[in-house]
């Protein structure tokens, strides 16, 4: 007898953390910050990293994420 695993089905949204320091640190101000108003947050992917400059000198790591979240109808 096989036993049944309930099934669950997750959201993903994007998001853009910035950061004056580091890619890692975008990172984690975009999943903190989401983390107040999502509830069950499971997983999150980098998708993208990108610098923005300002007279040819870096002020800004730019880290998308994907969050994947539990859906709930």
């Amino acid at each position: 007898m096989a036993t049944s695993t309930p099934s669950s089905i997750y959201k993903v949204t994007e998001l853009i953390g910035t950061s004056p320091t580091s890619w890692e640190e975008a990172a984690k101000n975009a999943v903190e910050t989401a983390a107040s108003p999502l509830r069950d947050l499971r997983i999150a992917e980098v998708c993208k990293l990108d610098i923005k400059f300002d007279n040819g000198k870096v002020v800004e790591y730019r880290t998308k994420v994907s969050l994947s979240l539990k859906y709930e109808a």
